[in-house]
């Protein structure tokens, strides 16, 4: 006991000898006071992100198809799955500004589904030719399957890829995920992305199978309300007016 007693004496008579020591103690017991009094400089995403908060406006980003997305704004992070803008029954769509277009394209799914199968092509491939190109095929095999079938089972097998490829540029929830989503079911597909994918083109099939002038009509009200016609994008064309008639100043 006497030498821990003389050793703590010690070590105290050291440091009360040495300033440098009590000044090294003191700067270090000073310093985060001062770290925590001086403020630093916010990054330029950190700015931008607090004065969103303060102005009340949602932090959105674009996706690479040129869509706004309001969530997943951290790159990398998965975008969340768009629901469609009507269910696949809803043949007068519903009471918006749309509501003459939807129930343009109900009356064309029920006589021309071959028009409302080209004109939805035509709006989401926008290339010359895409109508025609869509339409003709479509309309071929709507003749041979009602003349030899007596039914529209031909068609269908050609026109549900683009089910497929208006969920896929719109990252629209499939059926799997529906009813994932609704009532638990379809959950072993859900996990493999490959599985999923396979298993959605097949629900696309099915629609376009059993349900086919309710899911052209559904492609058409998503497709009008999110692509505008092609003939819609003319370029504008720059008018040229010439300046008016100019006298010059007779001298005094």
């Amino acid at each position: 006991m006497a030498n821990t007693t003389t050793t703590t004496t010690s070590l105290s008579n050291s440091e009360e000898s040495s300033p440098l020591l009590s000044k090294n103690l003191q700067e270090h017991d000073e310093e985060p006071t001062k770290i925590s009094d001086t403020k630093v400089a916010a990054p330029p995403m950190e700015k931008e992100k607090s004065a969103a908060l303060e102005l009340d406006r949602p932090e959105c980003g674009w996706t690479a198809n040129g869509l706004p997305l309001n969530h997943a704004s951290v790159v990398g992070q998965p975008m969340g799955r768009a629901q469609w803008d009507s269910s696949v029954f809803a043949c007068l769509g519903r009471n918006d500004e749309f509501c003459s277009s939807d129930l343009e394209v109900c009356l064309l799914g029920s006589v021309a589904p071959c028009v409302l199968y080209g004109s939805n092509a035509e709006r989401l491939g926008s290339s010359p030719g895409t109508f025609t190109n869509h339409c003709l095929p479509y309309t071929g095999l709507y003749l041979i399957g009602n003349l030899f079938f007596d039914l529209n089972c031909l068609a269908p097998c050609f026109s549900y890829p683009s089910r497929t490829a208006i969920r896929r540029r719109f990252n629209l929830e499939g059926s799997c995920e529906a009813l994932n989503r609704s009532c638990g079911c379809c959950g072993s597909c859900g996990d493999d992305e490959l599985q999923r994918e396979q298993c959605e083109s097949a629900c696309d099939f099915a629609t376009h199978v059993f349900c086919h002038p309710c899911a052209l009509c559904q492609e058409g009200r998503e497709i009008r309300r999110r692509l505008p016609h092609p003939g819609s994008n003319a370029r504008p064309v720059l008018v040229m007016i010439p300046p008016g008639g100019q006298a010059m100043a007779r001298g005094a």
